[in-house]
């Protein structure tokens, strides 16, 4: 790629976003895998974000689930 008159090597990696809910006694095991899973040791590797889930809605029915 040559932007203003220098050449520039494009190393990007690919990008994943990966959402995934589970019962709070699995997020270290899963959290554990994803990051033994996706880790290429390049810069990029990316992040996980652990949130809790307060609140589910089901689009088709309107149905709230709350914790």
């Amino acid at each position: 790629m040559t932007y203003r008159g220098t050449e520039y090597r494009n190393n990007l990696l690919p990008k994943a976003m990966l959402e995934v809910a589970v019962d709070d006694n699995k997020v270290d095991d899963v959290v554990k895998i994803i990051i033994e899973t996706a880790r290429t040791g390049q810069v990029g590797d990316g992040r996980v974000f652990v949130l809790p889930l307060g609140e589910t809605y089901h689009v088709r029915t309107g149905f709230i689930d709350r914790e």
